[in-house]
């Protein structure tokens, strides 16, 4: 063997084989991370103020996830939706208070016909939450739209059947409450899976053309509901005194009635008791009266005394003639 041939069999060991399975080592390593991230994917959490429906190949497996931890199947094997259902949503009727101020209001939405056959102005404020979350999310393309039109046309029927003036003053309240109630009917037999909390007209307004003649029509009510209480509270301070004042007299009336029984009476039986004394003896009674009688009666009249046997001078009774109502005694 050559000295050349001796080295090259020694060297040719050193040499490194060629570099084949790290590539495939690290490929490998890619899937495992590839896999374990997808496997991820069906690991999910509900916040505590949502709840979640999964959805596999698009038919429901859980229709109400609560809040926490949760697995599923990877995507897009399972679809999470998670919904806020304790969240108010609200949406306005008749245009917002921004379009009113930008005068992009529309006047259909807004304009309502009374039972009085006139035109009113409303803007209404509806809020809702979600109470089933498969029927939100499945049963109605538009949500939104769908219970705007259903509190529009409950409220549009009750509109219809209460008078204008009813509307802006004493009725809103009712209509308000009414429309809710009718809605909330309406919209469940729709099955859309949503609670309406509130029902809220915030204006009612006559059209621009007829504010003036509204303006005043309240104004002369106004003074009507014035001038009727101030009526109510004098009637309310007279009657009473009127009351008190009759009730005294009454009790008057029935104090002198009872004095002057109770004093006929003590006549009566004063006159019975001196009849009984007369029938004993007629003679004394009837000169005793008499001599009382008269105790009574000639104190008050002037008298003249003459002499049953000497002469009278008519001169002197002329001059000296009583008074008027006055008498004499011979």
């Amino acid at each position: 063997m050559s000295a050349t041939g001796l080295n090259r069999t020694l060297v040719a060991p050193q040499q490194a084989p060629p570099a084949t399975g790290t590539p495939r080592r690290l490929k490998r390593a890619w899937y495992w991370v590839v896999l374990g991230l997808w496997l991820l994917t069906g690991v999910y959490i509900v916040p505590a103020d949502q709840q979640a429906v999964v959805t596999r190949f698009g038919k429901v497996v859980q229709p109400r996830a609560t809040p926490g931890i949760h697995l599923s199947a990877p995507w897009p094997i399972d679809r999470i939706t998670k919904l806020r259902v304790r969240q108010l949503q609200r949406l306005v009727i008749g245009g917002d208070v921004g379009d009113t101020v930008l005068g992009r209001m529309d006047p259909l939405r807004s304009q309502f016909l009374t039972g009085d056959q006139n035109l009113i102005h409303m803007r209404v404020v509806v809020q809702y939450s979600v109470r089933e979350p498969i029927q939100y999310l499945f049963r109605a393309q538009n949500v939104n739209q769908l219970v705007s039109s259903a509190v529009e046309a409950e409220l549009a029927h009750r509109i219809a059947n209460c008078d204008v003036d009813s509307i802006l003053t004493t009725e809103k309240v009712a209509i308000q409450e009414a429309t809710r109630r009718a809605a909330q009917r309406l919209l469940d037999r729709y099955d859309v899976g949503v609670q309406l909390a509130s029902v809220n007209i915030e204006s009612v307004a006559p059209p621009p053309e007829a504010a003036e003649a509204f303006r005043d029509v309240a104004s002369a009510r106004a003074d009507a509901a014035r001038i009727i209480n101030e009526a109510e509270g004098y009637a309310n301070t007279i009657v009473p005194k009127a009351r008190g004042e009759a009730e005294k007299l009454l009790q008057e009336a029935y104090a002198y009635r009872q004095r002057k029984i109770e004093r006929a009476k003590g006549e009566v039986a004063w006159f019975l008791q001196v009849a009984r004394e007369y029938e004993r003896a007629r003679e004394i009674h009837s000169r005793r009266l008499y001599v009382e009688t008269m105790e009574q009666i000639l104190p008050k009249i002037r008298k003249l005394v003459v002499d049953s046997q000497g002469n009278l001078d008519l001169t002197i009774i002329r001059k000296g003639a009583p008074p008027a109502g006055g008498s004499t005694e011979r």
